[in-house]
Formats: C-alpha cells, structure tokens, sequence
C-alpha cells in the first residue's frame, strides 16, 4: 500500500515515516509540511492511504478530508492528532482510522491491520485497458483501483518505435521514414531486417500483456490501430472538447479530465519528434486549468483554486501571475506563511531570470498586506496583555 503524510509538525512526520517503514506493509512516497502541495502530489499519484494531522494551523484539515475524499472516495484516510475531540467529524468524514499522538506502536500496527484488511476486501470493478504518454510511456488498467503494468521491452529501440507508431496511430507511416528516424545511415537491407525485427518484439510484447493493439502492414508503410485500448492523451483532449463549460453540473468531469495530466507528453522519454505536440499540449493544459481554476474562484472554493494554481506554477514557473493569486489565495486562508513564501519565491525568480523586482501591483499589495498583518498582531497582544 502507498502512502503519503500530510502533517506541519516535522517531527512527528519523520516520527510516523520512520515507525510505518519498521511495522512494514506500507510504502511512503511522500511527506509534506505544506497542505495544498501535498493536495497537487495526491491528485498526480492518487495513494491509498492519506495520513493527514487535522490541526494545522491556516487551513482546515476536514475541508481537505472532504474534498479528497469527493475526489478518490477510494482513498483510506487517517486522522492525526494530539486530541481525541475530532473522532466525531472524523468519523462523517468517513475516515479509515484516527491516530493520536504521541504514536504507539500498537496502535499503528493495528491500523494498518485495518487498512490492509479493507483494501484486500475491496471490490474490483472492470477497468479499461490504457495506453499513458502524459509523462512517460506507461500501459495501465484505468478505473477504480488503477494499475500499472511492469512492462519489459526487448530494447530501447522497440519502445521508442511503439511510441512513434502511438504518436501517430490511426495513420500509415511509410517504412522508409522509419528507417530514417531510427536507423539512419545504415544499409537499406540491414535497415529493413531491423525494422521488421523490432515490430515483431513490439507485437510479442503486446500479446505478452493482452493488450489488443494492433499493427498493420499494407504497401511499404505500418499503421497502429488502438481498437478498444484507450489512449491518455486522446480521452485528455475529447474530454476537453465535450465539456467546454465548467459549470456545476459539469465540475465532476472536469476533475477527471485533470487527473488525467500527469506532466507533460512524453517529458520523461526525450523524443526530439515529440517536442512539437509538448509544447502546444502544455499551453493547451494551462489554458484549461485556468477555466477550471475561475469556476473555483467564482464558487469561493479556494483550496480547489490553489490546488491548481501550484500546478500551473509548475507548468509555467516563469510567469508572475501565479505566484501573485496564489498568495491572495494563502491571504483567504489567512496562511501568512504560505503568502510569504510565495512573495519570495517570486522576487528569487524574476531576479534569476529577468534581474527584476515584482510589478509596483504586486509590491504594493504585498507591502499592504504586511502593514495589515503587523496591526493584527499588534491587536491580539493588547487584548492579551489587557486581559
């Protein structure tokens, strides 16, 4: 099982990774102090267990319980907490278990007991076959309960062809451009001999798998038809195009569709043919998430806003306008942490890249926002002080 804790006590955190590694049984594949990008990291892996300390300090923890939870109902999640006053809330959030600290080792075994035994119970329900490209060239089960297939190819060669032939499935793709994309400068019937060799691997590898994808020869060229399998990138963009309105009625497929990005195309294979599709994907991807990002704006839903603007800060680091909503968006929540970091990183940014400050806009806000910080501050310590 996979795990990942989401806890602003960075001790307790390595305190928890270091005794689920000694019971054993769940893997944890990431740990963060910071709430929302530990959001982004769940929504690009989707773990199974979610270990999430309900009080931390600027954000409320049952609201991400709950949004996590109308997201990947599948989702285990456990509550952290040095109290036991939350177990009510806990428990209408439909939380797997409750953990209270300082952890026993006890109490920890039996919780994962717990979440093995209902995971194991779980009723598997018909996936589809996918083939993946967002990120890296992956063959997957897609539904509930997705999984990822080990695939072992022959060579190098024969997983780069696979993905030529996906890059352009549905279309006849003449033998001769082949030999030039792979094996250019050879002698045309050593070229030939392994070309045919390499579709036979890939063939052999798809059979290995069931996947029913198809290759087909005809007059010098090879054509790969998907039939039923489906395709990352292709249910990406149609989804796109048969939901155009976020509204909602239509929020729920919208969070589907963004799942479905798991970083750019192909960005882990370094194929010089793929760089085109890349770049105009990306553009097309932020484009989207900022629609999406504006009905969540509109609906007050601000967790869901920053979720994907650190996405899109990810996606374009180098432009200022994340980084400026997103500390207005930490503003909300009233996590002035968050907001600072956000300022910093920005000026650290514009400086390496551009050797500039912040627009005057942005200085401005910020500089405001200070001066109505410190007279926070200064309030609560003279109702303290007063008392």
């Amino acid at each position: 099982m996979r795990a990942i804790i989401i806890d602003q006590d960075v001790l307790m955190l390595e305190i928890l990774e270091n005794m689920i590694q000694e019971i054993g049984g769940v893997q944890v594949i990431g740990k963060f102090t910071t709430p929302h990008r530990g959001l982004i990291e769940i929504t690009k892996i989707q773990p199974d267990i979610l270990f999430l300390d309900i009080e931390m300090s600027d954000i409320s923890s049952l609201d991400i319980a709950k949004e996590t939870k109308e997201t990947f109902p599948d989702m285990d999640i456990v509550f952290l907490s040095t109290y036991k006053q939350y177990t009510v809330q806990a428990s209408k959030l439909q939380a797997t278990d409750y953990l209270v600290k300082p952890y026993h080792e006890e109490a920890l075994s039996e919780t994962i007991i717990r979440l093995r035994s209902r995971r194991g119970s779980m009723k598997t329900t018909l996936a589809r076959q996918m083939v993946c490209c967002f990120k890296k060239l992956q063959f997957k089960y897609y539904g509930r309960n997705s999984e990822v297939l080990d695939v072992k190819w022959r060579t190098p060669s024969s997983r780069a062809l696979f993905a030529f032939l996906i890059h352009h499935h549905g279309q006849f793709i003449e033998k001769d451009v082949l030999l030039e994309e792979f094996w250019p400068g050879e002698e045309i019937k050593e070229g030939y001999s392994k070309l045919y060799s390499t579709i036979y691997q890939i063939r052999k590898t798809l059979k290995s798998i069931g996947f029913n994808i198809t290759i087909i020869s005809s007059k010098g060229s090879y054509r790969l038809e998907l039939n039923d399998v489906l395709l990352d990138i292709k249910e990406w963009e149609q989804g796109i195009e048969e939901f155009p309105f976020v509204n909602e009625d239509t929020i729920s497929k919208h969070k589907e569709i963004c799942r479905l990005y798991k970083g750019d195309y192909l960005e882990e294979e370094n194929y010089l043919w793929a760089e085109s599709k890349k770049s105009r994907m990306r553009i097309q991807w932020s484009h989207y998430l900022k629609k999406v990002a504006k009905y969540y704006l509109s609906t007050e839903n601000y967790s869901e806003a920053i979720i994907l603007y650190l996405q899109i800060q990810e996606i374009l680091p180098f432009k200022e306008e994340s980084y400026f909503v997103l500390m207005q968006l930490y503003d909300s929540f009233g996590d002035r942490y968050s907001v600072e970091e956000q300022y910093r990183l920005l000026r650290n940014m514009l400086y390496k890249e551009y050797c500039v400050e912040p627009n005057e806009m942005v200085q401005k806000w910020y500089r405001d926002w200070k001066s109505r910080r410190v007279r926070e501050e200064y309030k609560v310590e003279e109702l303290v002080y007063s008392k």
